[in-house]
């Protein structure tokens, strides 16, 4: 991926100077977020979505087009589409309506929410299908399931009676597992977002390589697990603003900086 061009057939129009200063910085960060969600291995085809909510009373937020590559997206491709997924200006680009019935009932009735990242990959899937969801088999799944939440599968999210359901069961909590279809985390910024969603997979994905070597797993000590997630409702934000995001954004420039323009 390195210095390559990531949007060689798609003349995308530079909307650096034409939005405000915080918007494209949202732009940017949401694009390497979708960067590294390729380089990471999670993306799934153009399916699955990453958000942000743009600052004003509008309510307006960002979202991925449907027909580009997570390793293709722009800060400059990025859609803005208001509460009921039209969009907001002229794109040449199409939204996913299940990508917008998700990301806009977490968006809608949490103003802590600011980004919300939603992914299909196999681990996740695989845990979201397991009976007891997310294990305290790892420190990694310690450190993030205390703010884990749960939904029922109601087939392909289309629907929009459905938010109404995805917002109770997410409650106050920050990542969620859907049952049958994948994982969810919210952040109040796209670095935050992303560093608990990471934690996410890594825990899903150790699970079922864990529960893959058989039946013999340690269990941690009683107490532990709460300890652990109080540990990670406080480390976990100061890690990602401070350290780990702008560090994958150091990353993300190395690999192509295409995705800021």
């Amino acid at each position: 991926m390195a210095g390559a061009k990531a949007l060689d057939a798609v003349d995308i129009p530079s909307l650096k100077g034409k939005v405000s200063d915080d918007e494209w910085k949202i732009r940017v960060d949401l694009a390497a977020a979708y960067r590294l969600v390729a380089y990471y291995g999670w993306d799934d085809l153009i399916f699955t979505h990453l958000s942000a909510r743009i600052p004003g009373p509008e309510h307006h937020f960002l979202l991925n087009p449907y027909n580009l590559m997570f390793e293709e997206v722009t800060a400059s491709s990025l859609v803005k589409v208001d509460q009921h997924g039209h969009a907001v200006d002229d794109t040449p680009f199409m939204t996913n309506p299940a990508g917008f019935i998700i990301h806009s009932a977490v968006h809608m009735a949490r103003e802590d929410a600011h980004a919300v990242m939603h992914l299909h990959t196999p681990h996740g899937q695989a845990v979201s299908a397991h009976q007891d969801g997310l294990l305290p088999l790892t420190q990694t799944a310690m450190l993030i399931m205390g703010d884990l939440a749960f939904h029922d599968y109601e087939g392909v999210a289309v629907d929009a009676d459905e938010r109404e359901r995805i917002i109770a069961d997410l409650g106050d909590k920050g990542a969620m597992l859907l049952r049958n279809h994948g994982t969810l985390a919210t952040g109040r910024n796209v670095g935050e977002c992303f560093i608990k969603l990471y934690y996410l997979e890594r825990a899903c994905e150790a699970q079922i390589m864990a529960l893959s070597a058989g039946d013999q797993v340690n269990l941690p000590p009683q107490g532990a697990p709460e300890i652990t997630a109080q540990q990670g409702s406080v480390g976990l934000p100061m890690v990602a603003n401070a350290l780990a995001w702008p560090a994958l954004l150091r990353k993300a420039h190395r690999l192509d900086p295409s995705f800021a323009t």
